[in-house]
C-alpha cells in the first residue's frame, strides 16, 4: 500500500471552482504554447548557429587554399621576372656589335681577315671520345 491512490471526487460547479478551473486550464495551456515557442526558437537558433558555423569553416579552408594558391603565383612571378631580367640582358648584348662577332667566332666558327682558329676540346668532351 505504498502506492497514493488518487480518488476521484465529483466537484460541483460553484463561483469559485469555475474560474479557478478555466484559469487552470488556461495556465496549462499557456505554459504548452510557451513551451512549445521556446523549442522552436532553440531549434532555430540551433539550425542557424550551425549554417554559420560551416559557413565559417568553408570560408577558412577556401581562404587557406587561396593563400596557398597566391604564394605559388607570387614564387611563378619572382622567376618569370628574374627570367625576363636575363632575357632583357641577352637582348642587350644581342645589340652589341662586339658580342655578335664573339659569338659568331665562337660558335660558328667564323673568323677576321688573317685569323686561325684552332679547336681546342674541353676535358669533358675529350673524357667521353675516349670512353666511347
Amino acid at each position: 500500500m505504498s502506492a497514493i491512490r488518487k480518488t476521484d471526487i465529483t466537484t460541483f460547479p460553484t463561483e469559485y471552482t469555475v474560474p479557478q478551473e478555466s484559469a487552470s486550464i488556461s495556465g496549462a495551456r499557456k505554459k504548452k504554447l510557451l513551451m512549445r515557442r521556446l523549442t522552436t526558437f532553440f531549434i532555430c537558433v540551433g539550425v542557424i548557429g550551425f549554417l554559420m558555423v560551416s559557413t565559417l569553416i568553408s570560408q577558412s579552408s577556401t581562404l587557406k587554399e587561396k593563400r596557398a594558391e597566391k604564394r605559388d603565383l607570387s614564387e611563378q612571378i619572382v622567376a618569370l621576372e628574374k627570367k625576363e631580367a636575363s632575357l632583357n640582358d641577352q637582348i642587350a648584348r644581342l645589340n652589341d656589335e662586339e658580342y655578335l662577332a664573339k659569338l659568331a667566332r665562337k660558335d660558328l666558327l667564323l673568323s677576321k681577315d688573317g685569323e686561325v682558329i684552332l679547336n681546342i676540346p674541353n676535358e669533358k668532351q675529350a673524357k667521353s671520345k675516349t670512353e666511347k
